[in-house]
């Protein structure tokens, strides 16, 4: 009836999973009582967990990212310490297959559950309003990407407990993902979590191209749009394109794994290299679907707290789209010692030299954006100069291992995590930040705290730099990676350099969970009134902080690059807003629990078919059948805001601003 499932998945004689998985429980069940006790269940479903507002979506997206970064952060504080603590005769206190399960879930979630739905969230949130749209193009469809998303979360951390993860690594190399060498449920896990969650950023992918494309406000060609539409058009080209190469090949692995199929065996016609191949071709691409919007967040920012236009907008867009074009060019790079030979490893290495190119373009350009601007450094720009001056050094480590000669030295070797994580780090998680703290008061009405936001940016820079810097030592050194024990002692004192650093960024963690405490409790002193917190240049700081569901009470007609700062300025001038607008009511799609129960079918059929629990995957599929049934066949699909509500939200916006234009007006010249 249970399938495989019985009660020696559960990791009695491990304490750790135990304690952690108790911990996390407690948590859960404190938070849960909390909504329950004051009453929150009501708002929550309403307003939340069956929105189809792209704003909400977006946060969704975001708190479960930030919440799943933290998770794979106590996986990376295990790791560092398990070497630190297993050096010569000393065996630490990880186990083997544990800390292989470890190194495995930290690369599986930082990227697919944390980095990714951070991004995913932001352009969500974003997007539209600097459209100048009401919402993305397909609402329920968005909500359902979202669910989707955290459906193939829980099934990750679901393993903690019931069964094992992979001890594949973040990707799962065959043969030895294959039953043969992985006989348990670990790789299961990873296979249903990957491919659920996969389904859900496709759709966002499909989603968030088809509204830059046919969403845009009147007047917005696009050259008209600002740079984050750019760089999110990109990387969602990206997705669609690529993320079907990671469902074919992880289905391939799965007939491989449950009907005995020979795709990628050590036999029987197999061939394990193919997968390797197709894996690095979503792969690659993947590193740009996550670093072409923390481009565009850095565009937005600098320009922003520069007080300039972009330098060199059209190059900025050309250098993006020719990053679109070369990143499926480059793959090879990952296994130049699979024997291709040289005139491929030439090729290959060749290609990813190039597509430095389309970065360089974008370093200088932020560069001269920055040169001859009145400067401010409010903690999104810190994060962004800090970007600059780590991010080349990873380019340029990277550059060094696109030659062969050099990658054969240093493959596998703890040089290429520390490369990998310093241009994550600093393009991924550093805009991530970036665009959280920039954008934090457009979606909650309060700005955060500037003294912790700016102790988090140092620690955290500090640290970084400790780990790493020491990582490119021990790499050079000769340290390979994934090594549960340390045989050569002559490392120990970089590995503790290492540790240190970690301890540094825990208390650059500690620090942004206290900023947000500090920030909510004086929301009040820290209100942004006017929508306008930063003195922006795009159409998102036209709307209210927090902006109504209907984002624009009239779709704004766009004219010139910056039409908000075109805007801004001849109110200034004239000391006056425009004309009101004639108000009309407006239709907004209806709030839908079509995600919530698809992904809780999902979750389903995920966690039946790795227990091979066929009745329960068979209700799953029906269930999920049933659901999309009912959304077809509903009555009513929009909601109606009356002309009166919208007059009343957007006159307050009016008179906040008007009130803004008469301070100006009143200070001195």
């Amino acid at each position: 009836m249970l399938g495989k499932l019985t009660w020696s998945a559960i990791p009695f004689s491990q304490p750790i999973p135990l304690l952690a998985a108790g911990g996390v429980a407690l948590a859960l069940f404190a938070v849960l009582g909390w909504i329950t006790v004051k009453g929150h269940w009501p708002y929550l479903w309403k307003e939340w967990i069956t929105s189809v507002d792209h704003k909400r979506i977006g946060v969704m997206y975001v708190l479960l990212g930030l919440v799943m970064l933290l998770r794979g952060f106590v996986d990376a504080i295990m790791m560092r310490t398990q070497q630190a603590t297993a050096i010569g005769h000393a065996q630490g206190y990880l186990p083997p297959e544990h800390y292989d399960q470890i190194f495995s879930a930290h690369g599986t979630i930082m990227i697919f559950f944390g980095a990714m739905p951070v991004m995913i969230g932001l352009m969500n949130f974003v997007v539209p309003l600097q459209l100048g749209v009401r919402d993305v193009a397909f609402p329920t469809l968005n909500s359902t990407s979202f669910w989707l998303t955290a459906s193939g979360a829980l099934l990750v951390n679901m393993s903690l407990v019931i069964g094992e993860f992979a001890r594949t690594g973040w990707l799962p190399y065959a043969p030895l993902s294959e039953t043969s060498y992985s006989p348990g449920v670990g790789v299961d896990y990873y296979v249903w979590a990957i491919q659920i969650a996969g389904v859900g950023t496709l759709m966002s992918g499909i989603n968030l191209v088809t509204t830059i494309l046919k969403q845009r406000a009147p007047g917005m060609g696009y050259l008209r749009m600002p740079m984050f539409c750019w760089t999110a058009l990109g990387a969602n080209m990206l997705i669609v394109a690529a993320f079907p190469i990671l469902t074919a090949t992880l289905a391939m692995l799965t007939l491989d794994r449950y009907l005995g199929f020979h795709f990628f065996t050590n036999e029987a016609g197999g061939n394990m290299m193919m997968f390797v191949n197709l894996i690095w071709a979503w792969g690659h691409p993947e590193v740009y679907i996550l670093i072409l919007p923390a481009f565009g967040i850095f565009s937005e920012v600098i320009s922003t707290f520069s007080s300039k236009p972009l330098f060199g907008y059209r190059s900025m867009v050309a250098a993006t789209l020719f990053i679109v074009v070369v990143s499926f060019t480059v793959w090879l790079h990952h296994f130049f010692t699979m024997g291709a030979g040289g005139d491929v490893n030439a090729a290959f290495g060749i290609a990813t030299s190039i597509i430095a190119v389309g970065t360089g373009v974008k370093i200088y350009n932020w560069l001269f954006t920055m040169y001859g601007g009145r400067l401010r450094f409010p903690t999104p720009m810190l994060w962004s100069i800090a970007f600059l001056m780590t991010f080349i050094i990873g380019g340029m480590t990277g550059v060094l291992l696109a030659v062969p000669p050099a990658d054969f030295m240093l493959h596998n070797s703890m040089f290429l995590v520390a490369h990998f994580h310093n241009v994550i780090n600093s393009g991924v998680i550093f805009g991530a930040f970036a665009g959280i703290t920039f954008w934090f008061p457009k979606a909650f009405g309060f700005r955060l705290d500037e003294f912790w936001g700016k102790m988090a940016f140092w620690l955290t820079l500090a640290g970084f730099l400790i780990v790493f810097g020491a990582m490119y030592v021990l790499g050079l050194e000769g340290m390979t990676r994934r090594l549960q024990h340390i045989d050569f002692t002559e490392w120990a004192p970089w590995l503790y350099v290492s540790v240190g650093g970690i301890g540094v960024m825990i208390l650059g963690v500690a620090s942004q969970l206290i900023q947000i405490v500090i920030s909510i409790r004086h929301r009040e002193q820290l209100r942004d009134t006017t929508g306008d917190p930063w003195d922006g240049r795009s159409l998102e700081w036209a709307t209210p902080s927090p902006p109504p569901a209907f984002n624009f009470p009239v779709l704004p007609r766009v004219h010139g690059e910056e039409p908000y700062w075109t805007i801004k300025r001849k109110a200034l001038e004239s000391q006056g807003l425009g004309d009101e607008p004639d108000y009309e009511a407006i239709e907004m799609p209806r709030a839908s629990a079509t995600g919530v129960v698809t992904a809780f079918f999902a979750t389903l059929i995920g966690f039946a078919m790795i227990w091979m629990i066929w009745w329960l995957a068979a209700l799953g599929f029906v269930g999920a059948y049933a659901t999309f049934v009912v959304f077809a066949w509903r009555d009513e699909e929009e909601t109606r805001i009356s002309a009166e509500d919208v007059a009343r939200i957007d006159r307050a916006r009016r008179a906040s601003r008007q009130a803004w234009l008469d301070a100006q007006g009143e200070q001195p010249a």
